[in-house]
C-alpha cells in the first residue's frame, strides 16, 4: 500500500510557510543586540528515526529577557521564528541567547507540528552550563532528573548549540500542555 496524504495526518505546508523565518536576528531592517547563536538539532521518532518536513516554531525573549510585544524590547529582534526539518531530521535557527527574567532561566519555547501528530507538541529548551543547578518554575515541573537534562541545549562551539527532540520512546523530550 502506498501512503497518500489522505491516509496520514499532516502537516503538508508549502515551502513558503517556512522560508525566511529561520533567522530571528534581523527584523524590520534592524539587527538584534546580544550574542547571536545558532540552535540546531534533529527531530526524531522512536528508535532514532528522523522526521522529515516537521515544522518547528520558536518564540523567546530578547537578550535582555524582554518579549517583542513588551515595552523596551529590542526592535531588531523578532522573538519568533520557524524552521522545517530536512530528510535527516535536521533543523537550524539563528537567534540570540535569550536573557533570563524574573525567576526564569534563559530559555526558548518550541512548538512542533509533524506528520502523524494529532496536535502540536510544546517544549522548552534551556540554556545553562550546569543544568543540575538551575531553578526554574517550568523546569521544576519535570521531576525526573534525566528528563530535566534532556531540556538543555548542548554547547557545541562558540555560538552553536544543539538541541535534539525525540517525539516518543525511552529518551522522549518532555512536552508541556499548552
Amino acid at each position: 500500500m502506498v501512503v497518500s496524504p489522505y491516509c496520514t495526518i499532516g502537516p503538508f505546508f508549502p515551502a513558503s510557510f517556512v522560508e525566511g523565518h529561520d533567522d530571528l536576528t534581523k527584523y524590520r531592517g534592524g539587527v538584534a543586540r546580544g550574542q547571536h547563536i545558532v540552535l540546531s538539532g534533529r527531530i526524531l521518532q522512536e528508535g532514532g528515526v528522523p522526521t522529515r518536513n516537521t515544522i518547528l516554531e520558536i518564540w523567546q525573549a530578547d537578550s535582555n529577557g524582554i518579549f517583542s510585544s513588551c515595552t523596551g524590547a529590542d526592535p531588531g529582534f523578532s522573538g519568533w521564528g520557524r524552521a522545517r526539518t530536512d530528510a535527516e531530521g535536521w533543523y537550524k535557527i539563528r537567534t540570540v541567547m535569550p536573557g533570563g527574567y524574573g525567576d526564569r532561566c534563559p530559555h526558548a519555547n518550541l512548538m512542533i507540528l509533524a506528520i502523524g501528530l494529532t496536535r502540536r507538541l510544546v517544549t522548552t529548551v534551556f540554556f545553562a552550563d550546569d543544568p543540575d543547578s538551575v531553578r526554574d518554575p517550568v523546569l521544576d515541573c519535570v521531576k525526573d532528573a534525566d528528563a530535566r537534562r534532556r531540556l538543555f541545549a548542548t554547547r557545541e562551539n562558540a555560538g552553536q548549540y544543539r538541541f535534539d527532540i525525540v517525539l516518543r520512546g525511552e529518551d522522549e523530550t518532555p512536552f508541556f500542555l499548552d
